[in-house]
């Protein structure tokens, strides 16, 4: 059984809700049919009932969803309400966050806030940049953690590394150049998405060129006062860094390089240094290794919400969809 096959059986035992907010995309539509028959969760659609199945007479379990129209009197004021109360501080009035009410990505972010559903997916329309402010200006950020960010599931076809080949890449499409601050976070982010997505506990690399003080670069004490950061917020996963990737993943260099490391070559989340590294290692690892990349998957939110590509097949979906699942199930425990 693929990792993906796990994760979609783990979903259906979960009976998780979902929106998807794109159903003026045929791949939605096709995803959330397959979605509802196979039981991986429940499925909000946005959008009208009526129209929704009349263009959609081939998929019969679309019947099965829930409907909710953004201009829903039983909903429409009381999100605009709220939308307007997380966004005045910047000035929004409530024409205007009624105006972004009439949004169904904004409308799908807020129907998670309000407890409809438990998480969304969106994107295959959407913008990036859109569905991280919905997600931002909405469900915020998880608690003690103040940046959203994103990470890869790879596997790769060696299972000697990782967790029984499976692994996170963090942060690989998010925050271009992170702080320290912010690299701290998404190592916490990193950590959470190992345990909900690979099932196992996190051991977590912060990544650099040096290990241990064999070089000096201020791009290196970034890394190693994110370590000191994770230390003082007293996290409950094993860390350490700065290591090198060698040191992170091979117990025998491990034992020369960084011999008193709690890691001891047996990473299973490798949170890179910015966007540049982290980018260029799935790529790399994808192509060299014959690695499944699933993502990107955002992380770090305050309710799980999940960016598609605009190339996605509805199988992308409906997978993005059990991943979200997982995610809402780990953030409740």
């Amino acid at each position: 059984m693929s990792i993906l096959d796990e994760i979609r059986a783990k979903a259906k035992r979960l009976g998780k809700t979902i929106v998807l907010p794109e159903t003026y995309d045929d791949r939605v539509l096709e995803a959330a049919d397959s979605i509802l028959s196979d039981g991986i969760a429940k499925v909000v659609l946005i959008g009208d009932r009526h129209e929704i199945l009349g263009k959609a007479t081939n998929l019969a379990h679309l019947e099965h969803a829930t409907f909710i129209r953004p201009d829903d009197p039983k909903h429409a004021d009381d999100f605009v309400g709220e939308y307007h109360e997380l966004r005045k501080h910047k000035g929004i009035t409530l024409d205007e966050a009624r105006e972004t009410m009439a949004d169904h990505v904004f409308f799908a972010a807020m129907c998670v806030r309000k407890g409809i559903a438990d998480g969304f997916v969106g994107g295959s329309i959407a913008p990036t940049p859109k569905m991280l402010r919905a997600t931002l200006h909405i469900l915020k950020t998880a608690p003690g953690i103040e940046t959203l960010s994103s990470c890869f599931l790879m596997v790769v076809p060696d299972s000697s590394f990782g967790a029984n080949g499976a692994l996170i890449y963090s942060d690989c499409g998010v925050v271009p150049n992170p702080d320290a601050e912010q690299l701290a976070d998404i190592a916490m982010a990193a950590a959470g998405s190992c345990r909900a997505l690979i099932g196992a506990e996190p051991k977590v690399a912060l990544l650099s060129f040096s290990t241990k003080g064999s070089a000096k670069d201020e791009t290196i004490e970034k890394v190693t006062d994110a370590v000191e950061i994770l230390k003082k917020r007293n996290v409950d996963f094993v860390f350490d860094g700065e290591l090198q990737a060698d040191a992170a993943l091979v117990p025998g260099v491990a034992k020369r390089k960084a011999s008193d490391s709690p890691i001891q070559g047996d990473a299973n989340v490798l949170v890179f240094p910015d966007l540049n590294a982290g980018n260029i290692a799935y790529k790399l690892t994808e192509r060299l290794a014959g690695a499944d990349a699933i993502g990107p998957l955002l992380q770090g939110s305050g309710k799980p919400a999940n960016d598609l590509s605009r190339g996605c097949d509805a199988a992308d979906i409906v997978n993005a969809v059990a991943i979200t699942a997982l995610q809402a199930a780990a953030a409740t425990r």
